[in-house]
């Protein structure tokens, strides 16, 4: 039997890895208990925010974890455990809540402020696998991520409890944003920077809603004026109302072409109703940006209609102001 090839070995190596992290995820969705619930709890009590620190690789994860908790409803930052010791106490109020994260429970820089944390009242949430240990001890509650090993063969770099960290955060920030019922709209307050925050654009954001950027003209309206308003406002159409300033239909650039072929020289002596399209493309003032985008690609047109739930036109976006917003 021929031996293993270097890159067999590779992969043999890397599906280990992947096979004892994803056991040990399983095992910690299997072993959360009542001290999950009291975490969460606890925070949604408080009126503070969430202090989250840890030393190395796991300050690296607790980093990551504020700002997932933070991008989704609960107000969290990252401090550095030495530099609590140096100032940085000063920036925690008497009802923010602190989350250290120590896979033994014995990293030097988390034990030191262990006696600090407590002497300021301050509430303390261990992430760790050791249940006796000193930080343990002096936690409110502890979150036990229950890892006997890491995946590093050596069992010494941090590999197997950094992942199951990790998600023990992504855990508490879901089951936090699902409690505080956290919206896409107030993910789009969050996020207003970047590719998600664009996707969350709602066309209120964009519309042009100036009355007088918005083409009217009334079904009795001549021709003539039909073709003022049309190029006085400058998008190739024009809504059309009825006595009541309800939307009734629409005459776009097309409309007027159509109308001179159809009427010939009568055309002049046509009113708004005679010519408009009584189907307007409408969207709503609370739809997504992406769905005007998407609404104008499939029925290859340039401009929606907002309307009010009483059909008033309320504003125009076009499709100039959606690619300006890099709505795509």
């Amino acid at each position: 039997m021929s031996e293993k090839s270097p890159y067999n070995l590779n992969l043999d190596t890397a599906r280990q890895v992947i096979r004892a992290e994803a056991e040990a995820l399983i095992n910690l969705a299997n072993c959360l208990d009542n001290s999950f619930e009291e975490a969460i709890q606890l925070i949604l009590a408080t009126v503070g925010r969430i202090v989250i620190t840890g030393m190395g690789k796991s300050g690296h994860i607790a980093k990551k974890i504020a700002a997932t908790l933070a991008s989704t409803g609960t107000p969290s930052f990252f401090v550095h455990p030495a530099e609590l010791l140096h100032g940085d106490f000063g920036m925690l109020k008497p009802e923010d809540i602190i989350i250290a994260i120590s896979n033994s429970g014995k990293t030097a820089e988390i034990i030191n402020i262990l006696i600090p944390i407590k002497r300021r009242g301050l509430k303390l949430i261990a992430i760790t696998s050791d249940k006796k240990s000193a930080l343990a001890e002096h936690s409110d509650i502890v979150l036990d991520i229950n890892v006997k090993e890491e995946a590093c063969p050596l069992n010494l770099a941090p590999t197997t409890s950094t992942t199951t960290t990790l998600a023990l955060g992504d855990a508490l920030a879901v089951v936090l944003m699902e409690r505080r019922q956290f919206t896409k709209e107030d993910f789009a307050t969050f996020h207003p920077g970047g590719d998600l925050g664009r996707k969350l654009i709602k066309v209120a954001d964009l519309m042009r809603k100036d009355e007088n950027a918005i083409p009217k003209v009334f079904e009795n309206t001549n021709y003539k004026n039909i073709l003022e308003e049309i190029s006085l406002k400058g998008l190739g159409l024009t809504c059309v109302l009825n006595e009541k300033n309800k939307l009734i239909g629409i005459i776009t650039d097309g409309d007027l072409r159509r109308s001179q072929l159809k009427f010939q020289s009568e055309v002049y002596t046509c009113q708004a109703k005679d010519i408009m399209n009584n189907k307007p493309q409408i969207i709503s003032v609370k739809s997504l940006a992406s769905e005007a985008l998407f609404r104008m690609e499939s029925k290859r047109i340039s401009d929606l209609i907002i309307v009010s739930d009483e059909y008033y036109p309320i504003g125009i976006i076009d499709l100039k102001d959606l690619l300006k917003a890099g709505i795509y």
